[in-house]
């Protein structure tokens, strides 16, 4: 049932009124201090005031409309969520505005506020500028206007904050340190301030838990030639985690503000500039001063995204054990469907509890790494649907059932999607789904040079669903991080400009996950994780590295779903390639489990 958002809207067009504010507009982000894409509960706004729940998107509210705009992934879901207040903006689709296009388009006068700690110093310059052209103006609005309507806010997390062992981190954080130096010299800047929490634990090799499938935790850190500060309170810190970052000076979270603003006096007495992230928000940069900073992507962000040999390793095993999990879950789930009579029984949920105790039981499991996709029927053509226990379906053997996973483990991180059929698929279903084999096996199989970008690559993941007139709105594929956020950036593979922006490169992790989807009917994914590999080519034209995805999930791909008809030789070879290194890799560790090695078998029979 729709989210019923009169009284918090009323209430928060009264403050907008305030005298002293005097805005025509409030955009509420649904990103934290951190631009973070997941949240903790205490910096779900959006929700709050809108009712929708996805991960991405944002609310504009004037005196007279208010707006969610949201990619192609969320929009069945938020047409859901939100009454009818409110309008739905399908961001991306012809004749859609974004956000800053719609701001621009307002009567011309306007004042339209923002949490200034909420948006990004280098999008909010671009809104400014935006807005300028018609006489607006973009207000830094200190106190936020929903915490002051929001009377049962959830407070900040204290969860402990961890280490993260050499065995896993696999190089230390004084080294790292020293990298980072190394890159600030050659970009002649002197100090960065790093405001995104998976940069923060990624350099101190630490770990923690204050959002939710997500182990990072709230912190601001400074690097400069001489010290390195973390930003945290300090009791968050385990004994062993302390020790670990010794060296290291602690202050309190929320003087980073303070700390920075003395930095800038002398910034501009010494003439040289600190070097900020581009996602660092307008808040901090304003405390730095924006003519003491210099605004691009933090050289963490490209060091993160080469992993080590310990961490690339350390996915291998992960997955290997994250491969057993899902036969005996799949094993399980398809023997109470069709043997035990669990048909129209067992729920959504039912199935991603499951599935959850399966990964439990396998060595170094630390948890989920993103809430569990588990739909059935219709719910699987939402793209990024969650089940409630009480409104989720059960699961029925003549629909199609979609399962999207993957946990954290000391040693890596796993996410996963299989699509099955538990009862006899139609000739269309079949069709549909061997369309987005198709697409992910030309991505799997490409050889590129190094440098490549992922929006390159995109079209071969939508080539086979474009020959019959279909598509999908979500990207092909996503940076995955190292025990830390599922989604990792900077690049991706994607139609989206944005993955134009950076190349691909050996040791990146990333998924491969083309998909189909039936508002109402049924969805369709398969998606990989892989290691961008060197491969050896005949040639080597330019001296240039010649790479591929080489993935490290290890589960089936229905073999029932698949229509051969459709298939070439190269791509049957390739099914039957990959199903033989999950049945070597997987039957040795499921020899105890009868009915999970039985399944295994049958599953990667060859075509």
């Amino acid at each position: 049932m729709p989210y019923n958002s009169t009284e918090h809207l009323t209430k928060l067009r009264a403050l907008m009124h305030d005298p002293q504010l005097k805005l025509d507009a409030y955009v509420v982000p649904s990103e934290d201090a951190h631009q973070s894409e997941y949240v903790h509960s205490s910096d779900k706004r959006r929700a709050f005031i809108s009712g929708f729940t996805g991960s991405s998107g944002s609310a504009v509210i004037t005196h007279s409309s208010a707006n969610i705009f949201t990619d192609g992934r969320y929009f069945l879901q938020a047409s859901k969520e939100i009454d009818e207040n409110w309008t739905l903006m399908k961001v991306g689709l012809p004749g859609v505005p974004t956000v800053a296009s719609f701001l621009s388009e307002l009567p011309s006068g306007n004042r339209i506020g923002i949490d200034p700690t909420l948006i990004s110093a280098s999008e909010a310059e671009r809104i400014k500028q935006l807005l300028i052209k018609n006489g607006s103006e973009l207000v830094p609005v200190s106190e936020n206007l929903i915490d002051k309507i929001w009377q049962d806010k959830p407070v900040l997390p204290t969860n402990p904050v961890v280490e993260h062992q050499a065995e896993f981190s696999g190089v230390s954080w004084q080294l790292k340190v020293q990298q980072i130096r190394e890159e600030l010299k050659k970009q002649s800047t002197t100090s960065l301030v790093i405001a995104a929490l998976d940069q923060i634990a990624w350099l101190f090799n630490l770990r923690g838990s204050d959002i939710e499938f997500n182990p990072v935790f709230f912190s601001y850190a400074l690097l400069t030639m001489e010290k390195t500060y973390l930003f945290i309170e300090k009791s968050k810190l385990t004994p062993n985690a302390l020790k670990s970052i010794c060296g290291v000076e602690i202050l309190p979270y929320n003087e980073i503000f303070s700390v920075v603003k003395t930095l800038s006096a002398s910034l501009a007495e010494s003439n040289t500039k600190i070097l900020a992230d581009s996602t660092v928000s307008w808040a901090l940069v304003d405390s730095l001063g924006e003519k003491n900073v210099i605004t691009k992507v933090s050289p963490i962000t490209m060091l993160k995204a080469v992993k080590n040999d310990v961490e690339l390793n350390g996915m291998r095993q992960s997955h290997i054990r994250d491969g057993v999990a899902m036969a005996k879950f799949y094993a399980w789930l398809e023997h109470e469907l069709i043997i035990n009579g669990g048909h129209l029984k067992i729920s959504e949920c039912d199935a991603a509890d499951k599935m959850r105790e399966y990964r439990e039981e396998q060595q170094h499991y630390r948890g989920l790494s993103f809430e569990t996709i588990s739909s059935a029927g219709p719910n699987s053509a939402v793209i990024h649907y969650g089940p409630v226990r009480g409104t989720d379906l059960k699961l029925d053997i003549n629909q199609l059932y979609l399962n999207d996973s993957g946990g954290h483990y000391n040693d890596g991180s796993t996410d996963v999607t299989r699509t099955w059929h538990f009862g006899t698929p139609t000739d269309w279903e079949k069709e549909c789904y061997t369309r987005v084999l198709q697409g992910h096996i030309a991505v799997d199989s490409v050889v590129f040079p190094e440098g490549t970008t992922g929006y390159s690559l995109d079209i071969l993941a939508r080539k086979a669903l474009w020959q019959a007139g279909l598509d999908f709105r979500h990207g092909t594929g996503h940076g995955v991080g190292s025990v830390l956020n599922i989604h990792e950036g900077p690049f991706g593979i994607s139609s989206r400009p944005a993955s134009a922006e950076y190349g691909l490169y050996e040791g990146y992790v990333v998924t491969n996950e083309p998909g189909y989807y039936e508002d109402g009917n049924f969805g369709i994914r398969i998606e990989n994780t892989c290691i961008i590999t060197a491969v050896k080519t005949p040639n080597n034209f330019g001296g240039v590295k010649f790479l591929k995805l080489d993935p490290v999930t290890l589960c089936p791909i229905q073999s029932k779903l698949i229509s051969s008809s459709l298939l070439n030789r190269d791509e049957i070879n390739w099914i039957n390639e990959y199903h033989k290194r999950v049945w070597d890799t997987l039957s040795p560790l499921l020899k105890d489990d009868t009915l999970a090695y039985n399944w295994l078998q049958r599953n990667t029979s060859r075509l």
